[in-house]
């Protein structure tokens, strides 16, 4: 009798849950505005490979409600987020709010920056980009409308599998820095588990799907041009495509299935390690230095080219997520609860934290530091080499580079000592001019499903730091199964562990707060992960500044467009061939306006159509811009005259029914004397055969 309450009590909570699910287009303006991530400055847009999505998912239990979205972006900004809010809270009122709202970035480097209000990390996109900052809040307001409205009772289920040869570390001296028995306790140094939840309605419908794996998003290196969600992007693509049927456009179906970020700060996915750029030979591993004058140490693979090594990772991704929804999965019933609170780092004063013994050493106190950047963030790292002569592991400061610090802002003694061994490069927390150029205050969340705890972490935290993070909260909650979503909310840069910081390599150089950082975040988390078990109310901290009112752009307007003597916009200048065969790529190029006159979320730059009536001229959509296979490349012809042309390609897939097809050019252009207007064009029919 016992059992039977317990069941249909465990029935009544899990059918008590309901859970919504959206997704929507989020994608930036796909030319002339530079890519966030390398902090390349070369690296602006020109086109699109594949789209950028948000994807959301609310769950209510009837006493609390959270959000969680993973979007294909660099990483998330409280500007972003706080806009989100307000415009939710102006249809919904109270039901979303500072403490229930996660915003996590999947972190690719191939997507439009300038969106961040912190001023070091939008000056290499050359300032606030007001695009791409409406183009991810209305993505992003879009997709939780959608899951708000989708709510339906279901239940969630847990899995995990192990998946090789997707990722290694690219700091794995500094990773040696750790003890040797806390480093006993684990096989790699990186995470190989993927972790994932499903959430299932009770005729056993999979409606929506979220993986968590440690892998930056950085098979497309910084050459790349083209926006792209990278291999974790493609990666819920492919499987989108498998639950929904592979007839559905990206973006477009019922089933959402989201690869979110995790503790991926020293984890990459080029897997064939570090090479001297020329010569092909293994770099120093300690300095990542090549013997060859300005030649570069950088990472690959394991493809042959970056869209394929894309490819290949994406498709690992994909193939292990699979494989545990395939798998029986762990259900996990029981109340959902969320506590959130933002924290001025470099205020707070906690006890260290012992990784052997796993607990915090209460006889003496550490502090964070204001914000600062080390010489070794400058060398960039394997994933993307910085510039100049910066390198790895550097751990003195250069009398020259000194000045240039303190020209921009000086770092008092107190500074230095307190980032050492850290030499600071950027004295960013004395820096506010044009406005601050690195947040002091973060934003910390940590959520509950039963026994399945996410923590919601604002920055990059290395292998290491998320093993004792994830250490930490299952301790102080119980809970057998805690993920990190990393990048959510505000963005802070990495956090190393402090063995790992006196290394200085690049992930250590951009620990902001100095050694302690992890320090401060496990001693926070630990408490909210005690408020969250014990359903008590803390106080929301001090909220982040606004700099909207003082932001500043350098990235040029689109001032007109014209189109060339005797030609209109949307006019095929080239025409694919007659007749095309699998493998093969048919490639058109038309008159174009400028991509930025309207950013097409739901629509399309480019498209595939296939004759389906010859009588009725009836074509049919087959493909997109944000499939894979295909590329939409906008390239500028004249800035004086205001002419550029837009490229379509289309690889045809192995499969392709035979017929006929065309590719389909839509887009706007700026008439000189002011006002938008649409266009399109499409090429002649080609034959598929």
């Amino acid at each position: 009798m016992l059992r039977l309450l317990a069941c249909v009590m465990c029935v009544t909570a899990a059918h008590s849950l309901q859970v919504g699910v959206g997704i929507a287009d989020v994608t930036g303006p796909p030319a002339e505005v530079g890519f966030m991530g390398y902090a390349n400055f070369e690296q602006s847009g020109m086109g699109i490979h594949l789209r950028q999505f948000s994807r959301a998912f609310v769950l209510d239990d009837g006493k609390q409600r959270f959000v969680f979205v993973s979007v294909d972006a660099a990483m998330m900004g409280i500007g972003v987020r706080r806009e989100v809010i307000k415009r939710l809270q102006k249809r919904y009122g109270d039901v979303y709010n500072d403490n229930n709202v996660i915003l996590s970035g999947t972190h690719t480097h191939s997507t439009p920056g300038g969106f961040l209000l912190d001023f070091l990390f939008d000056l290499p996109i050359l300032g606030f980009v007001k695009e791409t900052y409406v183009s991810y809040i209305a993505g992003i307001l879009k997709s939780i409308i959608m899951a708000h409205n989708n709510l339906t009772p279901a239940r969630v289920e847990y899995g995990e599998a192990e998946l090789l040869e997707a990722n290694i570390n690219r700091s794995p001296t500094s990773y040696l820095r750790n003890p040797q028995e806390e480093r006993d306790k684990y096989k790699y140094d990186v995470d190989k588990n993927m972790a994932q939840i499903r959430f299932v309605t009770p005729t056993d419908k999979i409606i929506g799907v979220i993986n968590w794996f440690a892998v930056h998003p950085t098979s497309m290196n910084n050459t790349n041009r083209l926006i792209s969600s990278d291999n974790v992007g493609y990666a819920s693509i492919l499987m989108e495509k498998a639950m929904n049927g592979n007839s559905t456009f990206p973006g477009k179906g019922r089933v959402v299935c989201a690869f979110a970020s995790t503790n991926l700060g020293d984890v990459s996915p080029n897997t064939k390690g570090p090479k001297c750029e020329f010569s092909g030979l293994p770099c120093d591993q300690e300095k990542l230095q090549c013997k060859l004058p300005k030649e570069r140490c950088f990472a690959s693979g394991p493809g042959r080219d970056m869209f394929e090594s894309t490819k290949i990772i994406a498709t690992k991704l994909f193939d292990t997520a699979m494989k545990i929804l395939k798998q029986p999965g762990e259900d996990l019933t029981g109340e959902i609860g969320i506590v959130h609170q933002f924290v001025e780092i470099p205020k707070e004063e906690v006890h260290p934290y012992d990784p052997i013994s796993e607990t915090f050493n209460a006889s003496t106190s550490v502090k964070g530091c204001l914000p600062a950047m080390g010489y070794s963030f400058a060398a960039g790292t394997t994933d993307g080499p910085g510039a100049f002569d910066f390198s790895q592991g550097t751990t003195t400061g250069n009398p020259l580079w000194n000045a240039v610090r303190d020209f921009i802002a000086q770092p008092t003694a107190e500074d230095i000592a307190c980032q050492a061994p850290k030499p600071i490069l950027l004295a960013t927390g004395r820096a506010n001019f044009p406005y601050q150029w690195q947040p002091h205050i973060v934003s910390c969340s940590i959520a509950r499903i039963g026994g399945f705890v996410m923590a919601a972490v604002p920055g990059e935290f290395t292998t290491m730091s998320g093993r004792r993070l994830r250490s930490v909260v299952g301790r102080a909650t119980g809970a057998k199964r805690v993920v990190i979503a990393g990048l959510s909310n505000i963005y802070s840069d990495y956090i190393a562990t402090p063995e790992e910081y006196q290394a200085q390599r690049y992930e250590a150089a951009s620990t902001i707060f100095g050694p302690h950082t992890l320090d401060i975040y496990l001693n926070k988390y630990q408490q909210l992960s005690e408020a969250l078990i014990n359903g008590q109310k803390l106080d929301p901290g001090p909220q982040p500044l606004d700099f909207t009112d003082q932001l500043i752009t350098l990235v040029p307007p689109v001032l007109w467009d014209t189109a060339p003597w005797g030609k209109e916009f949307g006019d095929c200048l080239k025409q694919p061939q007659k007749q095309y065969s699998w493998g093969d790529v048919v490639s058109a190029t038309f008159v174009s306006g400028h991509p930025r006159n309207g950013i097409r979320h739901g629509r399309w730059y480019a498209t595939v159509e296939k004759l389906v009536s010859e009588q009725d001229e009836a074509w049919v959509v087959v493909a997109t811009d944000a499939d894979w296979e295909t590329k939409y490349i906008w390239l500028r012809n004249s800035k004086v005259l205001g002419t550029s042309y837009s490229e379509v390609e289309w690889e045809i897939p192995e499969g392709t029914p035979p017929g006929t097809y065309r590719l389909h050019h839509y887009g706007n252009y700026k008439y000189i004397l002011g006002g938008i207007y649409p266009y399109h064009g499409f090429t002649d029919p080609f034959e598929v055969t």
